[in-house]
């Protein structure tokens, strides 16, 4: 009976995430853009794997803020290549998936590159490129593995959940925040900004993965000992037997010096979009009442992959 309770739990929580939409209404406010419009630097967000975040999709908001500090955002449409990549100067991938978890989130979970893929990537980066690659919660870890793992960081194909919240992440909160105060947000060039203005002193995430970093990178969003991970063979299904690990020191975002380029990880994408979310349309991101420091902490993790800080 237990596990047939967070089955449909799970399924639930699964239909309310089938039920967010881009807020295409939402407009930041950036009163110092970093460029004039559209003379910033090039962005490719992927859209080449069966992405769950796109330019219009869920990742609408995170487009829309960029280009409003002066960025030019395109979509990726095709595989890596150093063609493909020779103009950009950031590639984001968000929660690409395999085509075999498309409709399908459970075990197992292929990587979504190719390995010629992610040599490209590799040595783009090495020659000065700047990755942000997001994976959240399973079953994105495993799609996105591989890729990680050439940089140095190993995911868990699981979720990150608060261990006083029992079987189901999110069951007594939905929000994760990570704070200066409390010693999970890294002082950091990021954390700090150009200026006073552009500090930010916390972040709040919308439940993703925690993953190992490799001893040179840095960790921004770092687990306290109240966490753990949960280790489902199908996402959001859990019972007493769910596989889990303590999550004490494993980070939910974090960037690495990688050759003359840079990498930034983070295990929670929900934090970069703007979302409308169930029936009530709840705002889910960015444009979150809750979230208000996160915009400025993308504005910084962009400037910092730009070379800017």
């Amino acid at each position: 009976m237990k596990k047939f309770v967070f089955l449909f739990i799970g399924l639930m929580c699964a239909a309310s995430n089938a039920q967010q939409i881009p807020d295409k209404s939402f407009e930041p406010e950036i009163p110092h853009p970093a460029y004039a419009s559209g003379k910033g630097s090039l962005v490719l967000l992927d859209e080449a794997h069966h992405n769950f975040h796109t330019m219009d999709g869920r990742y609408h908001v995170f487009a829309k803020v960029l280009q409003t500090d002066g960025y030019r955002v395109q979509a990726g449409k095709s595989a890596f290549s150093p063609a493909l990549l020779k103009d950009a100067k950031i590639l984001v991938i968000a929660n690409a998936l395999n085509a075999a978890n498309v409709e399908n989130w459970q075990l197992p979970t292929p990587s979504a590159f190719t390995p010629e893929e992610i040599r490209a990537v590799n040595a783009w980066v090495k020659n000065g490129g700047s990755l942000l690659l997001i994976a959240d919660h399973m079953p994105m870890p495993g799609a996105s593995f591989d890729l990680g793992k050439a940089f140095g960081f190993t995911f868990y194909n699981g979720y990150a959940s608060e261990t006083l919240s029992g079987l189901f992440p999110g069951q007594k909160k939905e929000l994760d925040v990570f704070t200066k105060a409390e010693g999970t947000l890294a002082t950091h060039a990021i954390t700090n900004g150009r200026n006073v203005h552009e500090t930010v002193d916390q972040v709040q995430t919308f439940t993703g993965q925690g993953f190992q970093i490799p001893e040179n990178a840095a960790s921004l969003l770092t687990f306290g000992a109240n966490y753990e991970i949960l280790l489902p063979d199908t996402a959001w299904v859990f019972d007493a037997h769910t596989p889990r690990i303590p999550a004490k020191g494993l980070s939910q975002g974090a960037v690495l010096e990688y050759g003359k380029g840079r990498v930034a990880v983070f295990g929670e994408a929900a934090m970069f979009s703007g979302q409308l979310k169930g029936e009530n349309k709840t705002p889910f991101g960015l444009n979150a009442p809750t979230a208000k420091q996160n915009i400025q902490f993308l504005l910084n993790l962009i400037h910092w992959l730009d070379k800017q800080l």
